[in-house]
């Protein structure tokens, strides 16, 4: 054998390391998308059980507003009517949103296009502090500052979906807020040095270009902010009043999908009919969040064409 053409076909330690480096990488990827469908594998298969093994109408779980799933109705089956819930988790999601929106890309604006250094510098600073505050100290405001101030000037009880709007909207702000920044900020200088170059106004530059060519991600970013505030659960259940019926004012006492499981899963027993019934709300819950990044990148897509 000849050293020379054994020394040059030998892998070098570099080649070594970018094999190692590819299949730690691959190994890892496989790991992740292991995890993903084994959840997704076994909330649906939890999640069925209500379905399959309890014999309840899927229609009704739907459509029905009787919440009782220790309890039978006249055909014999379990009283799993989780609309009040459903109808309650997209109302205080979308008042959030609707609320939301607006002062996001207000301050998102103030940010990027007429704030100085230390104005923005600033904002960050506060939008990263309502970022870092627990879920539980939102709950615990919204119990004393936001219940009675709609029981004061909204009337009821202070409890419901307008009470939950309230604390969700200024816990979705601060990620509607950033991912608008880099919305902006992703705009290229020239569309707003071309217009300001026709005679447009710094106003008419903003409305009618900046934010027109950042929209796509400005509405991935409420799409967000909507799954952030779809799933909580903690600062909800405080202020909502927990009660699963179909609202009929934003001020009644309601429920959501979270507060729902939130205050039932540690409360049953496992394989029970109020047990399944619980995860057949998660299952729904997790459908929704697959909607939602569904949703994102459709809406991405859209903005790259």
């Amino acid at each position: 054998m000849d050293p020379i053409r054994d020394k040059i076909l030998k892998r070098s330690k570099e080649s070594n390391q970018d094999i190692i480096g590819k299949i730690l990488s691959y190994a890892a990827i496989v790991l992740i998308l292991a995890v993903v469908v084994s959840i997704f594998a076994f909330v649906f298969a939890k999640g069925i059980a209500t379905f399959t093994e309890n014999h309840a109408s899927l229609k009704d779980f739907l459509t029905g507003t009787d919440w009782n799933p220790n309890s039978k109705g006249e055909d014999g089956k379990p009283l799993v009517g989780a609309l009040p819930m459903i109808v309650g988790s997209f109302a205080v999601t979308l008042l959030a949103a609707l609320f939301a929106t607006p002062f996001a890309i207000g301050t998102a604006l103030y940010m990027t296009e007429l704030s100085s250094s230390k104005g923005r510098a600033f904002m960050q600073s506060v939008v990263e502090l309502l970022v870092g505050i627990p879920s539980v100290v939102y709950g615990f405001i919204g119990l004393t500052v936001v219940v009675p101030f709609v029981r004061s000037h909204f009337g009821g009880s202070g409890y419901g979906i307008l009470s939950g709007a309230f604390v969700l909207f200024v816990m979705v702000l601060p990620t509607i807020t950033s991912m608008t920044v880099d919305s902006l900020k992703a705009v290229p200088k020239h569309y707003k040095s071309a217009s300001l170059a026709l005679g447009a106004t710094e106003w008419q530059t903003i409305w009618r270009v900046i934010l027109r060519a950042a929209l796509p991600g400005i509405m991935t970013a409420v799409v967000f902010g909507m799954a952030r505030a779809f799933g909580e659960a903690l600062a909800v259940q405080m202020v909502i009043g927990n009660a699963s019926l179909l609202p009929t004012s934003l001020t009644n006492p309601a429920s959501t999908l979270t507060s729902v499981l939130t205050m039932g899963i540690g409360n049953t027993i496992m394989g029970t009919v109020a047990n399944n019934a619980l995860w057949s709300l998660a299952l729904v819950l997790l459908l929704m969040s697959l909607f939602f990044n569904v949703l994102v990148r459709m809406i991405s897509r859209k903005g790259r064409m």
